[in-house]
């Protein structure tokens, strides 16, 4: 079972993919993540010879976007359900959740908090801490922002996505797959809407 499931951020993973910064500005607007338009992808190679993909059905975020206001003002914080993995198959899924790999009765979030942000408003690199397993590491990934406006609902929206490689002992899952499976790789396709 290629469990690799981690991510975001999203996981993560991660995901994440959006400006989690550290300090705020008191100027940046804040956003909530938009569920239904979200996403948080992860995919490993299956003994060599194919890619086991899956995502996390359910996760929550917030962030502060506002590029007039400085890279210090652009900030994330995305929560995943670890149990919501989903790879489209009941029993491997099941297996996800085991101690084997997520240990979701133990650890049941995965969270992803930005610290710092360098680049402009078309994208550039984010860090923060990603905390899996019980383990937290500083990481950074690149995010590129797709576009941002306002939305038919009078709303004002901003869609961000970034990548990021999760090696999976690096959290302390250990399970053994194979070495093609010791990578994780997290897509996090973000949507996020302006608070009124």
């Amino acid at each position: 079972m290629k469990a690799r499931i981690l991510r975001v951020a999203s996981a993560a993973a991660l995901a994440a993919t959006l400006f989690v910064a550290a300090p705020m500005s008191s100027n940046a607007a804040e956003y909530t993540v938009d569920l239904s338009h979200s996403f948080v992808h992860f995919r490993t190679k299956h003994l060599g010879m194919s890619w086991l993909i899956g995502q996390f059905n359910k996760f929550e975020g917030s962030m502060n976007y506002d590029p007039a206001a400085g890279t210090d003002a652009q900030n994330i914080s995305l929560t995943i359900d670890a149990a919501s993995v989903d790879t489209n198959w009941a029993d491997r899924d099941k297996h996800l959740r085991s101690g084997d790999f997520l240990n979701t009765d133990k650890f049941p979030t995965v969270t992803f908090k930005s610290s710092k942000f360098e680049g402009d408003e078309k994208g550039g690199t984010l860090t923060g801490d990603l905390t899996l397993l019980g383990v937290t590491k500083s990481i950074s990934f690149p995010i590129t922002k797709i576009a941002e406006g306002k939305d038919p609902w009078g709303g004002y929206r901003a869609g961000f996505e970034g990548k990021y490689n999760l090696a999976r002992k690096e959290f302390g899952m250990g399970y053994n797959l194979g070495p093609a499976a010791e990578i994780i790789e997290m897509h996090l396709m973000i949507e996020a809407i302006k608070n009124k």
